[in-house]
């Protein structure tokens, strides 16, 4: 179960898993909240897809401020609604327990008849979907993927572990997001394991051929970043880099695939440095990986992440790497043998590109070792098939 196919690291990481689990051992439904997202159509054709089409009916419900919703029901003489809404969300406050919550919102929500082998809580920490999973759906195994780190975001330990506490297993992307989890909820260590998102080398080169890549003719170094455009990816310190590079010389384009909410601001930052025509916005695409294969430095500035699928992307391609140092990235890149691991802040960033655009021979030896380095079997899923039997 997940939120909905947008395009975003966490929707990729599930297109990547359900395409390499065999079909023939896994009959795979995936439940959808809403049908939305530039990944519908990536959904591979022998899952089963499914939508919550009552989610329309709550959403509002689940998203908006309670005040907002509360306030909307006495102005269309829903006052017994209103009243209802009131005492179950005061009454989740008080005893600190969203379920109460929870039951509320999806009461008219039937669970489904099927009794499945595994129900997979995906979209985590995302406390709706959890709920649901393990309140709304019928299955022997119940698991929690979490691809956060949960230091960084808003974390309730206290009513995460009452509904954490009931799953089978939870899976976290990354050794350190684990152990950020295990910081704040300590006794569920025993419950928790690390499955790294999974990348198909051989899906990103299918991929590839229908991709569309730059058509600008620069003849400059092309840097890329991957990300949606929120203050948690670090476009910003990507523009201020930018800016620095072009005012000391260097023959630079900075290229961004992605869209979010920050666009106007960055759009406005982007004005304020006057580098229209150097830090381009690219918008979102499914499928970038003709940009990813034809830049020259790939680079990742993010200042929180669970497990980076782009970056892990970029490995694939075997592209000379800056990345900052957040949770997992150590995990991802052997600091000056596969890419450049940097601190989380304008100047540092700034060092590692410069590193990397002034020294080809070290561009070089990076793309060697990712190479060999991707000749070596992973099987990141062989982990979730031991307790999937």
């Amino acid at each position: 179960m997940i939120i909905n196919m947008n395009i975003g690291g966490t929707e990729k990481a599930l297109l990547n898993m359900i395409s390499e689990i065999p079909t023939d051992k896994y009959d795979i439904t995936l439940l959808l909240l809403e049908k939305y997202g530039g990944f519908l159509n990536y959904i591979p054709s022998g899952v089963n897809v499914k939508y919550l089409t009552e989610y329309k009916n709550i959403k509002d419900l689940y998203n908006n401020a309670p005040n907002q919703n509360i306030k909307t029901y006495i102005r269309q003489n829903k006052f017994h609604k209103a009243i209802q809404l009131f005492f179950s969300y005061y009454l989740s406050k008080l005893l600190r327990n969203r379920s109460t919550f929870f039951n509320y919102i999806l009461k008219d929500i039937q669970s489904d008849d099927i009794n499945y082998d595994i129900a997979i809580a995906y979209a985590g920490p995302m406390d709706l979907i959890s709920y649901f999973v393990l309140n709304k759906i019928k299955a022997k195994k119940k698991f929690q993927w979490v691809h956060f780190d949960v230091s960084k975001i808003a974390f309730n330990a206290d009513y995460e572990y009452k509904m954490y506490k009931k799953f089978d297993k939870i899976f976290i992307v990354s050794q350190q997001a684990r152990e950020k989890f295990i910081k704040l909820l300590p006794s569920l260590k025993d419950k928790t394991e690390v499955i790294q998102n999974i990348v198909s080398q051989r899906l990103i080169y299918k991929e590839m051929k229908s991709a569309n890549g730059f058509l600008d003719n620069f003849k400059g170094i092309r840097i890329l970043t991957i990300g949606r455009l929120t203050s948690e990816k670090g476009q910003d310190l990507a523009i201020k880099v930018l800016s620095r590079l072009i005012k000391n010389g260097y023959n630079i384009k900075w290229y961004c695939i992605g869209d979010g909410n920050s666009r106007k601001k960055y759009e406005q930052l982007i004005n304020d440095y006057n580098l229209k025509n150097n830090f381009v916005l690219l918008g979102s695409d499914p499928n970038p990986y003709r940009y990813l294969d034809e830049c020259d430095i790939y680079v990742q500035p993010s200042r929180h992440e669970g497990f980076c699928i782009t970056l892990a992307e970029a490995k694939c391609l075997n592209k000379p790497i800056v990345t900052t140092n957040f949770s997992g990235a150590k995990e991802q890149i052997d600091h000056g043998r596969t890419g450049l691991i940097v601190d989380i802040n304008e100047n540092d960033i700034y060092n590692g590109v410069v590193k990397l655009i002034e020294n080809t021979n070290l561009r070089i030896i990076f793309e060697t070792n990712l190479k060999n380095d991707s000749k070596l079997s992973k099987r990141p899923l062989d982990r979730f098939y031991y307790y999937a039997k």
